[in-house]
């Protein structure tokens, strides 16, 4: 079992009470713990995040905040010079796309991600509308999410992390990345393509382990994403964006059925009784 594994499960002391007993026991837990990310020398935000790939997350999430266009604006991401801990620091080859700093003050809880005013407004400046005419047939949609259930180690031991994986039309899963919020997962996993030098992500799709946010499809968005695959449901401005940008948003995928929300000429077939 390899060491960033290892750093997203905790155990702690625990009563189970079954029925009419009561006995002392030992769960394992998700790990939560803050990350600061620096950005050439001064710190830009703070997330609640299971720790691992924080360096996947800290690019990953420039890249859904509009602040990078793509792996030819970082020059360096890793832990910070000064050796604190639980800080992660980016140097930019040319500064920020944009001066954050008059717009919002990054804070980030571990249940939900930025929801700053005008964030909508600024999707619709930024982000074009979906790339290609990249279609997922509907068994692929109705097949995924089981697939990226089974690569959730970490859930299965905690019961406690969401999970977003990055697939191909075809199915194929590219990347899987988990973390106590479902934002930051969603991070990591478009950090994790944008540091192997694949950003933006056109034709490409997430699968979602839990519901779809408004800031789940932003992050989409601003990743070039063809469409978004959640297993739970999703919200009035997820659709509106969704529908918007021209992308795919399929929620309550499960038990063989989905509901499509947005994009449904991306659906090709149906799916057998």
């Amino acid at each position: 079992m390899d060491a960033a594994f290892d750093r997203h499960v905790a155990r702690a002391a625990i009563e189970r009470v079954r029925g009419a007993e009561r006995r002392d026991d030992r769960d394992e837990l998700a790990v939560e713990e803050p990350l600061e990310i620096r950005v050439d020398g001064e710190p830009l935000a703070v997330t609640m995040r299971t720790p691992g790939e924080d360096e996947a997350l800290a690019v990953g999430f420039l890249a859904g905040e509009g602040l990078i266009a793509g792996p030819d604006d970082v020059a360096e991401v890793g832990p910070a010079a000064d050796l604190a801990a639980n800080v992660v620091e980016v140097r930019t080859r040319r500064g920020l796309r944009r001066d954050p700093s008059a717009e919002r003050r990054f804070y980030l809880s571990s249940s939900c991600g930025v929801c700053g005013k005008g964030a909508l407004e600024f999707i619709r400046q930024e982000a074009p509308p979906a790339e290609g005419d990249a279609t997922l047939d509907a068994a692929v949609v109705a097949d995924v999410p089981e697939r990226a259930r089974a690569m959730q180690r970490s859930f299965e031991r905690t019961g406690g992390l969401h999970a977003t994986a990055l697939f191909e039309p075809g199915g194929e899963i590219l990347v899987l990345h988990e973390d106590v919020g479902r934002h930051n997962a969603m991070d990591k996993a478009v950090g994790a393509m944008l540091l192997a030098g694949r950003f933006p992500l056109p034709g490409v799709f997430a699968c979602v382990s839990g519901r779809a946010s408004f800031e789940l499809v932003q992050k989409a968005s601003l990743a070039g994403l063809a469409g978004l695959v959640a297993v739970g449901a999703p919200s009035s401005l997820a659709v509106e964006l969704a529908r918007e940008r021209e992308m795919l948003l399929c929620g309550f995928v499960r038990d063989r059925s989905f509901n499509v929300y947005a994009g449904g000429d991306r659906i090709s077939g149906g799916l057998a009784g």
